[in-house]
């Protein structure tokens, strides 16, 4: 008898914490449904070309914490605009800092191999705080230089969603020193000369882009093309 009641014991011990678990997971959030289900908020003419600034300007300008933030950001690219797979895995890079030029490291997750490469060419590093609903974070983001002066202005990207005439357009992008925000780079820090030599003897991030670098900008057809290039050279 003893026995017998042992074993209903831990059977209804089994099933609350079976059914404990089926609440969390049903409650947590679906990051990636809820960039599906607002597209059109964040892109209303529907074009995303090179607009990784305008997740960024969505995401950031949400009520929501450091944890949400980053999560929410691993499902864009910052070079192409498109969407990620949320099981991706990020490649290990780095870029300068727009201030002291040195190398910063971190995870960048992108939609194809040629958008590192870009990435870690074409943009800088800045280091900002900003409050979320569970405290201020310091964290580094990628950033281009104020666009909308350029003549050769990527007719497949839309400027309305950058510019306001020559000025950044605040109300669709974020911006620090004239310079917009295309994306965060995750786990962002000082590189170790170790990690610098893993980048470059990588086999994307060393041998591929030193080929697509070194790839005139008319025959680059891979990934973007030349469309973000001209827009962050």
């Amino acid at each position: 008898m003893k026995f017998i009641k042992k074993i209903i014991k831990l059977s209804v011990i089994f099933t609350l914490v079976l059914s404990f678990s089926n609440i969390s997971s049903s409650s947590e959030k679906n990051y990636y449904k809820d960039l599906i289900t607002d597209w059109s908020r964040i892109f209303p003419d529907k074009n995303r070309n090179a607009a990784g600034p305008k997740f960024f300007k969505y995401i950031i300008d949400k009520d929501i914490t450091y944890k949400d933030f980053i999560e929410y950001n691993k499902l864009y690219c910052a070079v192409s605009g498109s969407l990620i797979d949320p099981n991706s895995e990020p490649d290990f890079i780095f870029v300068k800092e727009k201030e002291t030029k040195k190398k910063i490291c971190g995870n960048y997750y992108k939609c194809c191999i040629p958008c590192s490469c870009d990435i870690m060419k074409y943009s800088e590093v800045q280091k900002i705080k900003h409050k979320f609903s569970d405290g201020t974070k310091e964290f580094f983001v990628f950033t281009i230089k104020n666009p909308c002066n350029k003549k050769d202005f990527p007719n497949r990207v839309n400027k309305d969603y950058f510019c306001n005439g020559d000025k950044i357009n605040d109300k669709q992008v974020y911006s620090i020193n004239d310079h917009i925000v295309i994306g965060l780079l995750h786990d962002g820090k000082n590189c170790e000369k170790d990690e610098i030599d893993f980048v470059k003897s990588h086999k994307v991030t060393g041998r591929y882009c030193e080929l697509r670098n070194n790839t005139p900008l008319e025959n680059l057809n891979a990934g973007m093309g030349d469309i973000f290039i001209k827009l962050a050279r």
